[in-house]
């Protein structure tokens, strides 16, 4: 089975979180061919005002100029990424960071000149991915993309973590985070969702900002009628294990609509 994980930065912002997450990382890639993809927000945001750099984010997109840019490099492709590849060796495995702009593994172009380098991830390249899993290493994907002319982009995590499932052929794409899954109005969690029900919540506004934008990437990563993305906390002991042993945690979307299909109280 061929599974990407999306990391939420919050879930690598100290030793033990990354050692509890490189624990589990490396055990599924004894298994299964495993990619990892991370952000870094909140390290960015606080290397930015460390420097008196104040940050400013329209449609939960950060506006990016050439010294987040490079901000963003050095975090997030730099300290998050080789941080998490050190747990992960530590761990047993052979963690290897690079980021989408690293062979052009993940193209992009500008998303919104008012944003400044903010990309749209493009064409992943599989084909590297596969490379690389297969000669035994454990790909770790900083969510930094660039282009043929050599410009760098600030990614949406979550866009680049579907960008490269898509281009891999991930068979599941599970987004670790640090909420318990999606909610109902209700404040229960949804089990199971399907485009249609994901269209709804969000035009009635349940599923807004940071989840809206999952949810909306969730839908593109179901590239095909067998694979399924979920929604998790990160938090929970073992979760990535205990998803793939078929617990249900979490929300699990499909392209199908799910006979039990609401909210989980």
């Amino acid at each position: 089975m061929k599974i990407l994980i999306k990391l939420g930065g919050t879930l690598l912002e100290d030793e033990d979180g990354r050692r509890n997450i490189a624990r589990q990382l490396s055990a599924i890639s004894k298994e299964h061919s495993l990619v990892a993809v991370h952000g870094g927000g909140k390290q960015t945001t606080q290397f930015l005002n460390e420097r008196g750099v104040s940050s400013r984010f329209v449609g939960g997109l950060r506006v990016s100029d050439g010294a987040v840019i490079d901000a963003v490099t050095k975090v997030i492709a730099g300290s998050v990424n080789k941080q998490l590849v050190a747990a992960v060796l530590a761990a047993g495995s052979k963690g290897l960071g690079l980021s989408g702009v690293d062979g052009l593994l993940t193209t992009a172009e500008q998303l919104n000149p008012e944003l400044g380098f903010v990309g749209r991830p493009g064409r992943s390249d599989g084909h590297l991915l596969n490379l690389l899993v297969e000669a035994g290493y454990l790909p770790i994907i900083a969510c930094v993309a660039g282009d043929e002319n050599g410009t760098i982009y600030n990614v949406n995590a979550d866009s680049m973590a579907v960008s490269c499932a898509i281009g891999w052929g991930a068979d599941l794409l599970l987004f670790l985070t640090d909420v318990n899954g999606v909610r109902a109005e209700d404040g229960s969690i949804y089990s199971h969702l399907a485009p249609e029900e994901i269209g709804e919540l969000i035009r009635s506004g349940v599923a807004h900002g940071g989840m809206q934008a999952k949810l909306e990437a969730a839908c593109l990563g179901l590239c095909t009628p067998q694979t399924e993305v979920i929604i998790a906390s990160g938090h929970e002991d073992d979760v990535c294990q205990r998803v793939l042993a078929g617990e249900s945690l979490g929300t699990r979307i499909t392209a199908q609509q799910h006979s039990v299909s609401g909210g989980v109280r």
